[in-house]
C-alpha cells in the first residue's frame, strides 16, 4: 500500500500580489507538505521573496488565499497572526539585523517575545545557537555594523532559529558571500533541518544550494515571460528533474547556471 503524502502544512490558493498597476503573482496556488524542504527559484521579478511575505503574513495577497495549518492568514486577527509569527523563523535576504542592539539582543529578541523564558534561560539559548551557527559567545557584545556578511547572515540564523520554527524561510540566503561561506550557509541549513523536523522554504537563485539542501523544486516564471496565460509555476519537482524539464525556460535557466559555474 502507497503512503500517504504528508499533510500540507502551508497551502496558497489562487493568490494574486499586485503593486499598483503591476502583478507579481498571478493566481497562484501551491501546497508545501510538513517536513519538506523547497526551494523557490526563477529569474529576477517573479515574485518569490513576495512569496515568502505572504507566507508569514508581511504582505496579504489582493485576491486568493494563504493559510498555515488549515487557518486562513488573509481573515486572521492581528493578535493570533503575531503568535504565528512566532512559529515561523525568517532568514531575510540582508539578514536585517536590529542596527541599533547587539547581536545577544538581535537573537533574544523572538524569545522574549515568545514569553515563558528566564532571562538566565535566553542567555543560555542565545549561546547555544550561536554556537550552532559556528560562532563564539564573544561576538555577543558586537553591534551588526562590526559583522562581516557571512557573520551577519550566521546570526540572522541564529535570531531565526532560536524561536525553535515549525517552518523556516530563507531569503536568498547565500548572495552575495564568497564560495566557502555559501557552502557554510549551506552546511547550516541541512544542520538545522537534521537537529528538528522542520518545515523550510529556500528562496535561492544559486543551484548549488538547490542540489544541496533541496528535496523539491519549485520554479516560477514572471509574469511577463507567460506570453499563453499559463500558470507562473514551470517546474515543480526534484533537483535532480530540473535538468530534464520540460519547460524550454527551465532548462535554459540550469544550463546558463552550469556554463556560468
Amino acid at each position: 500500500m502507497t503512503e500517504p503524502p504528508e499533510a500540507a502544512v502551508i497551502r496558497i490558493r489562487a493568490a494574486t500580489v499586485r503593486f499598483g498597476t503591476q502583478e507579481v503573482l498571478r493566481d497562484l496556488s501551491l501546497d508545501i507538505h510538513r517536513g519538506e524542504t523547497v526551494a523557490v527559484i526563477g529569474e529576477s521579478g517573479c515574485g518569490k521573496t513576495c512569496l515568502l511575505k505572504m507566507i508569514v503574513g508581511l504582505l496579504t495577497p489582493n485576491e486568493g488565499e494563504v493559510e498555515i495549518d488549515g487557518k486562513s492568514l488573509t481573515t486572521m486577527a492581528n493578535r493570533d497572526l503575531t503568535a504565528l509569527r512566532l512559529r515561523v523563523g525568517y532568514l531575510f535576504q540582508s539578514a536585517a539585523l536590529f542596527d541599533s542592539i547587539n547581536v545577544f539582543g538581535n537573537i533574544a529578541f523572538g524569545l522574549r517575545a515568545k514569553g515563558g523564558l528566564t532571562e538566565s534561560e535566553i542567555a543560555d539559548l542565545v549561546r547555544l545557537r550561536l554556537g550552532d551557527v559556528g560562532l563564539s559567545a564573544n561576538v555577543e557584545t558586537k553591534m551588526p555594523a562590526e559583522l562581516s556578511g557571512g557573520m551577519r547572515k550566521r546570526v540572522g540564523l541564529a535570531r531565526a532559529l532560536a524561536i525553535d520554527p515549525d517552518v523556516m524561510l530563507y531569503d536568498e540566503p547565500t548572495t552575495g558571500l564568497d564560495p566557502i561561506m555559501t557552502e557554510t550557509i549551506n552546511d547550516l541549513i541541512l544542520q538545522a533541518r537534521k537537529r528538528r523536523a522542520m518545515t523550510s522554504i529556500v528562496v535561492t537563485h544559486e543551484l548549488r544550494t538547490v542540489f544541496k539542501v533541496a528535496n523539491r523544486v519549485v520554479m516560477l516564471s514572471p509574469l511577463s515571460r507567460l506570453t499563453d496565460g499559463g500558470t507562473q509555476i514551470i517546474y515543480d519537482g526534484t533537483p535532480a528533474g530540473l535538468k530534464h524539464a520540460a519547460d524550454p525556460k527551465v532548462r535554459e535557466f540550469v544550463e546558463g547556471y552550469l556554463t556560468a559555474s
